[in-house]
């Protein structure tokens, strides 16, 4: 690396992926949720959807062979067709709407979303099979289109009383399969410069050091807190982004 590197700025970037994915690994909602709207005052959108998804990638990797014993296949193909379908859908949009319209987006979801579930904590869906592929087709598009979506797939994924670390390795499963489908449509539409490359082994170090620090919170602590302030920094970033 040359002299020119920016490295306080590349530690700040460590830094603060590494928060986010300790908080959605415990939060249960994905890293996203938190990473998405920070990322959004320091890089275009094109460049946090790309980031997003590649660090989706590199920490569903890591929950799989963290959670491997506690992943519930049946569930994963319930809601995993259509979540990689809507993905697909969500992120070719991207390609020809303008970003204003996926900043918008992202920031009043942030809103609406973290207030509701605030408001009812103990909201829960029912786990039939039409809310389990609306559910994840919904979670899906929102992915792909404003990087996004674990919230909803957490929303449903909670209707089945899963045990907190079968919880975790689930949502990973299915999240696996839809970070990948999108990240491939982001890469082959240039939204990640070549000088964006540096940043790839610090998503890769910070995905796979919060999970595992995220993980061994999961194991000692109740996650109740964690949600909440989840819940608060994503409803603070929604307003930062609309205003």
């Amino acid at each position: 690396m040359g002299d020119d590197v920016d490295y306080f700025g590349l530690g700040l970037f460590f830094l603060i992926t590494l928060i986010t994915e300790i908080l959605g690994t415990i939060g249960g909602f994905g890293s996203s949720f938190i990473f998405v709207p920070v990322a959004q005052f320091f890089f275009t959108m094109q460049i946090v959807l790309a980031l997003t998804g590649t660090l989706h990638v590199f920490s569903n990797i890591s929950k799989i062979i963290l959670f491997r014993k506690t992943i519930d296949w049946k569930i994963v193909m319930g809601l995993g067709v259509s979540s990689v379908i809507l993905c697909i859908v969500g992120a070719y949009l991207t390609t020809v709407l303008d970003f204003s319209y996926a900043k918008t987006t992202l920031g009043v979801f942030l809103i609406l979303l973290s207030s509701f579930l605030l408001i009812r904590p103990s909201f829960r869906l029912n786990s039939g099979i039409g809310v389990q592929i609306a559910g994840g087709g919904l979670a899906g598009f929102l992915a792909g289109f404003i990087g996004t979506g674990g919230a909803i797939r957490g929303l449903v994924l909670a209707s089945f009383n899963l045990e907190r670390n079968l919880f975790v390795g689930t949502s990973a499963a299915i999240d696996f399969g839809v970070d990948v489908s999108r990240t491939i449509i982001y890469l082959d539409n240039n939204y990640m410069s070549m000088e964006m490359l540096v940043y790839l082994p610090i998503l890769l170090a910070a995905s796979f050091a919060g999970s595992y620090f995220g993980k061994l919170l999961l194991q000692r602590m109740q996650p109740e807190f964690f949600k909440k302030l989840v819940l608060w920094l994503a409803l603070a970033m929604g307003v930062a982004l609309l205003f």
